[in-house]
């Protein structure tokens, strides 16, 4: 695996975490790939109980599979689930926006005004991951807005079931519609249209669903 390096002994489980839950995001570590708790811990420089305590929590996301009698995997990429995920996801930042209707100000629209000109960059250059992190980053001015850290903890546990799918279907995304939407988006909250807002919001996310529910 990639980028794997040695670790400080500080918070050793919540490091290795992260890690492995960003390599199976980003599908370093593929879906049914074995996961093998000893050269993990090799390659991370640290004992196998962080690991094996990383793997459980991988394991209670849903991201990483261990049946009785049987090797431990990586999950496999379900396209229902992610579809049921995705419908939580658009009504969670639909609900943010809900909040942030009331505390959104010109800063928050020049920002993101200036992340959505970065995200048209990264699609010009196809470059998915930026793409995704700039998306990721416009839609974050809204929930730190909404002043309501319980709808940033489930989103976190919740992405990760739809981002390996949009990261295999990226090429088959509209990057001008999303683009689109979100200059409503700023244009919206520019004209302080509050009423508005969460449908755009919601709009937006579940405009993926044509493109990963393909076959």
């Amino acid at each position: 695996m990639k980028n794997i390096r040695h670790i400080p002994r500080q918070s050793l489980r919540d490091q290795v975490y992260e890690q492995l839950k960003s390599a199976i995001i980003h599908l370093e570590l593929t879906p049914g790939e074995r996961i093998n708790d000893k050269a993990l811990a090799e390659q991370f420089g640290v004992s196998r109980t962080p690991v094996r305590e990383a793997i459980k929590k991988l394991e209670d996301e849903g991201l990483i599979v261990t049946s009785p009698g049987s090797e431990t995997i990586v999950s496999l990429i379900e396209v229902d689930q992610a579809m049921h995920a995705l419908t939580v996801v658009a009504a969670l930042h639909a609900l943010a926006a809900k909040l942030a209707s009331i505390t959104l100000s010109s800063t928050d629209v020049e920002k993101m005004k200036a992340i959505n000109n970065e995200f048209g960059e990264a699609l010009k250059s196809e470059d998915k991951y930026k793409a995704i992190q700039k998306d990721d980053q416009f839609h974050a001015v809204i929930l730190e807005a909404s002043q309501n850290p319980e709808i940033v903890i489930a989103l976190e546990r919740l992405l990760p079931k739809i981002r390996r799918l949009e990261l295999l279907k990226f090429n088959t995304i509209d990057g001008k519609k999303s683009i689109k939407q979100h200059h409503e988006i700023i244009t919206c909250i520019e004209k302080g249209n509050k009423s508005l807002l969460p449908t755009l919001i919601e709009n937006n996310w579940l405009s993926l669903v044509e493109y990963l529910a393909e076959k």
